[in-house]
C-alpha cells in the first residue's frame, strides 16, 4: 500500500507527495508537528497539515527571504527574525559578515528542536555565536524592543493558528517601531494565486506604515501553486539599489535574481496598486 500525504491548500486545492515513511508525530503546545520522508523531496517539515520546509526546495524560500533584505540594506548589524524554527533564514543570515547579533523569536521551541534532530543542514545556522535563540512571542519581542534591528523578518506559517496576529496591521506598526530609523522589514505573504486578498491587505496595511513597500516573487515547488510572494517594507533603502553581493554558496539569489524577482507579472502589479 503507498503512503501519500495531502496538503488541503484551499478549498478546492490540493498537493499530493507519495511518502516513504514518517519520521516524527506530536502535538506541541501550539500546533501539530510532523516530519515525513517524501520520495519527490527528501524530508518534510509539517506543521498543522501545511508544507513547511523540505530538504529539496528549502534553499529557494529562505534565500530569497534572508539576503534581499540583506543586499538592500548598507550596513545590516542586528537582524530579528518572527518565527523561523527551522533555522533556515538564520542560516543565511549568519553568512553575511556585517551581522554582529541575530535574534531568533520563535514561540514553539519544539519546532526548533525537532529542526535540529531532523533537519540539522537547516538549522546549522542556530549554533552560529552570534545567534540568540529564544522561545517567545515574537509580537510581544518587537513590542519590547523599540528601535532595535536594522533588519527584521516575519518567516511565518500560514495566517492560522499561532500566525495570526503576524498578519496584522498593529503588528506591521510595531515591526516599524522595531526598527531603527534607516531599518526594514520582509515578511512571507503567499501565493498571488491562491492568496489575493491577503496580498492586498497586507501591502495595503505596510503602505500605511513604510514610506516605501515593496513586492517580489520567487519559486518554491511545494508551496502552493509554487509562486511565492513576499512584502518589503524599507524606511529609507531601494531593494531595486542591492549592494553588492556579500554571499557566494547560494543556489538560488544572484544579485540578478534579485532585482529580476522585482519585476511583477501584471496580473501581480494589479494586486499592489493604490
Amino acid at each position: 500500500m503507498e503512503l501519500w500525504f495531502t496538503e488541503l491548500q484551499n478549498s478546492n486545492l490540493s498537493i499530493g507527495l507519495r511518502v516513504n515513511r514518517t519520521l516524527h508525530s506530536e502535538q506541541t503546545e501550539f500546533q501539530s508537528l510532523d516530519v515525513v520522508e517524501t520520495v519527490q523531496y527528501g524530508r518534510m517539515l509539517v506543521l498543522d497539515g501545511c508544507v513547511m520546509t523540505t530538504d529539496k526546495d528549502e534553499f529557494v524560500y529562505h534565500e530569497m527571504l534572508a539576503h534581499v533584505g540583506l543586499h538592500t540594506h548598507p550596513e545590516p548589524k542586528n537582524v530579528l527574525v518572527v518565527g523561523g524554527g527551522d533555522g533556515g533564514v538564520i542560516r543565511e543570515i549568519v553568512k553575511h559578515p556585517a551581522v554582529e547579533r541575530a535574534v531568533l523569536a520563535e514561540i514553539d521551541g519544539r519546532v526548533i528542536d525537532i529542526s535540529r534532530e531532523y533537519f540539522p543542514q537547516i538549522a546549522q545556522g542556530l549554533n552560529d555565536p552570534r545567534v540568540d535563540v529564544q522561545v517567545c512571542d515574537g509580537i510581544k519581542h518587537v513590542q519590547e524592543h523599540k528601535g532595535k534591528y536594522d533588519v527584521i523578518y516575519v518567516d511565518s506559517t500560514d495566517p492560522i493558528g499561532p500566525a495570526v496576529g503576524l498578519f496584522a496591521k498593529d503588528f506591521y506598526q510595531a515591526v516599524y517601531d522595531a526598527l531603527k530609523p534607516d531599518g526594514l522589514f520582509v515578511a512571507q505573504t503567499e501565493s498571488p494565486f491562491a492568496n489575493q486578498d491577503l496580498i492586498r491587505h497586507v501591502h495595503r496595511d505596510v503602505r500605511d506604515i513604510f514610506p516605501h513597500t515593496y513586492l517580489y516573487l520567487a519559486h518554491i515547488p511545494t508551496y502552493p501553486t509554487g509562486m511565492w510572494s513576499f512584502t518589503m517594507g524599507s524606511k529609507q533603502y531601494n531593494p531595486l539599489e542591492p549592494v553588492a553581493s556579500r554571499v557566494r554558496d547560494t543556489k538560488y539569489y544572484t544579485t540578478e535574481v534579485h532585482k529580476a524577482a522585482f519585476a511583477l507579472p501584471p496580473f501581480v502589479q494589479e494586486l499592489v496598486q493604490k
